[in-house]
């Protein structure tokens, strides 16, 4: 049930702190709380829920700035609700009327709030963010008001002073003409890691065997016929074996295919024991098996086969390879990169405009090709901002004929070296070729902010270090901190803003006082000429 009040009213002065605590105006948080659009978001946010049916719902300010304040300061889920229940700064981003000792919160909702925030939520988070930059809400404020008002347009804009001129004037530049294109579009992929331990044949094996051997001890505790003697599973034999081999510093191929040998005999061994064990169970009966062993359980006979394959043709890749139990869709990528050639996690392609805001277009946890996303990543462009993008600027894996065929029919500039053998210079085409190539030498470095967005997520905000369990929770885990990076530069924007408007209100204030002045003294002395007239 949605449970929401607007955030447009709030200040700092109300909210309730101690008498000797005094909240400093300019702290980051107060001005990232002024700039953000919070009933939009939360609008976008209650989508996901009933306005009639179930339990009441946290604030959505409260859980929409939690999740920015937890992968803000990049720590844990029970960190974010101590930090909060610590800092009032923090209690007055989320919402909170005054500062309370009590967490506003259990650290389990942050689970259930990344269950809940898809993709769609944060697809809308960024039109959201798209909206505040860009002004295009001021811009669809002057149009309503010009159709409305009709004749009446001029005078309303003189009484709305600066405030108008100021909407007016960001509305004109930021309207596209949807008959052309506009703007640069900037696109390239990357592997953001989930934090898994680097997998082996053998430590995969000893992890299957080991939880092999704890479901035959929960459905031998649940038996109903308990005097019957447990299966024998030489998990000692096995463990001693594992050892011997993972204890050596350098183990040769013919020793480390004797280890994975001996592990799948003692995993196959295992798997037949609980096949015969779910015999006492008819179809549709519940096993006493935990939801999370259950889990594990239906991955371990294709891990099984997918060893097995391996181990018998003498190879080291299959299709869908599991490199983790509890994580099964989480398939190792190939990046050829120096210093990691084999990277575990989602590939994500991302677009980056000219304002620096950053949005995920894909996320696939297969390897494929980046460049098979570019066709709908310009789609997207133009479902946002109204117009395809004047050039797109990418790497040259996106450069295939399909794209820049695709691109070409919609008047669109791929920012790269043509295809083919390159013309014959000629004293007649000299120039032009010296200026297309330091033009594409000059659009190529323009691809660095894009890659400084991956820099700064991975560095300074962990995402090469996604700790979700789920594949939908890291999809809203990996959407989060590029949540928290567009804020950033609504922050800039909204500071640039602020800042240009003082100025010109300095500057009106200082106009109208000379122009004050300029008038008492032609109005003194026009007096003084009636006066002497008299």
């Amino acid at each position: 049930m949605i449970r929401y009040k607007s955030q447009k009213q709030r200040t700092l002065p109300g909210f309730d702190t101690p008498p000797d605590m005094i909240l400093d105006p300019d702290n980051r948080w107060v001005k990232l709380s002024e700039c953000m659009p919070w009933d939009d978001l939360a609008q976008s946010y209650h989508k996901k829920l009933s306005s009639t049916l179930g339990r009441p719902a946290k604030d959505a300010r409260i859980v929409i700035g939690a999740v920015i304040i937890k992968h803000k300061l990049s720590v844990s889920d029970d960190e974010t609700v101590e930090q909060i229940r610590e800092n009032p700064y923090l209690q007055y981003f989320i919402g909170l009327k005054g500062f309370q000792s009590e967490a506003p919160f259990a650290p389990s909702l942050f689970v259930e709030v990344r269950k809940r925030m898809g993709q769609t939520v944060f697809d809308e988070f960024h039109e959201t963010i798209i909206d505040a930059v860009e002004h295009r809400k001021a811009r669809r404020i002057v149009e309503s008001g010009n159709s409305d008002d009709g004749g009446n347009a001029a005078e309303s804009d003189g009484k709305t002073g600066l405030a108008g001129t100021t909407e007016t004037l960001a509305a004109e530049q930021s309207a596209p003409d949807e008959s052309q294109n506009h703007g640069k579009l900037i696109v390239d992929a990357s592997v953001v890691e989930q934090a898994i331990r680097f997998p082996t044949d053998l430590g995969l094996l000893n992890e299957a065997r080991e939880l092999s051997e704890r479901i035959i001890d929960e459905l031998h505790a649940h038996s109903s016929r308990p005097q019957k003697r447990k299966p024998r599973t030489y998990r000692e034999v096995a463990r001693k074996a594992y050892l011997s081999v993972v204890k050596l510093k350098r183990p040769s191929n013919k020793r480390r295919r004797a280890g994975i040998r001996q592990q799948l005999q003692f995993l196959r061994r295992n798997l037949g024991h609980i096949e015969t064990m779910l015999t006492a169970y008819p179809y549709g009966t519940p096993l006493p098996l935990p939801n999370w062993l259950l889990r594990r359980y239906w991955v371990l006979p294709h891990l099984f086969e997918q060893q097995y394959e391996m181990y018998t043709t003498h190879t080291r890749r299959c299709d869908d390879r599991i490199v983790n139990i509890s994580q099964p869709y989480i398939r190792p990528i190939i990046r050829g990169k120096q210093g990691k050639a084999v990277e575990f996690g989602a590939k994500i392609s991302v677009s980056l405009t000219g304002r620096g805001l950053a949005h995920v277009d894909k996320l696939h946890w297969n390897a494929q090709h980046e460049g098979h996303d570019l066709q709908s990543q310009v789609e997207a462009y133009k479902k946002r901002y109204g117009c395809y993008p004047e050039v797109v600027i990418a790497d040259t894996a996106y450069g295939s004929r399909d794209n820049r065929s695709f691109l070409k029919q919609r008047d669109i500039r791929f920012a790269g070296k043509p295809l083919g053998r390159p013309p014959k210079i000629t004293p007649e085409n000299e120039d032009e070729m010296k200026r297309l190539k330091a033009q594409r030498r000059q659009e190529y470095r323009q691809r660095i902010p894009i890659e400084g967005k991956f820099g700064q997520g991975k560095h300074g905000y962990r995402l090469n270090n996604i700790r979700a369990k789920r594949a939908d929770t890291s999809i809203a885990w990996i959407n989060s901190i590029f949540l928290v990076m567009n804020l950033l530069v609504l922050v800039q924007v909204f500071i640039g803003l602020k800042k240009i408007v003082i100025n010109i209100a300095i500057w009106a204030k200082d106009t109208t006082i000379f122009r004050k002045i300029v008038f008492e003294h032609t109005h003194q002395f026009i007096s003084c000429r009636n006066f002497s007239w008299q």
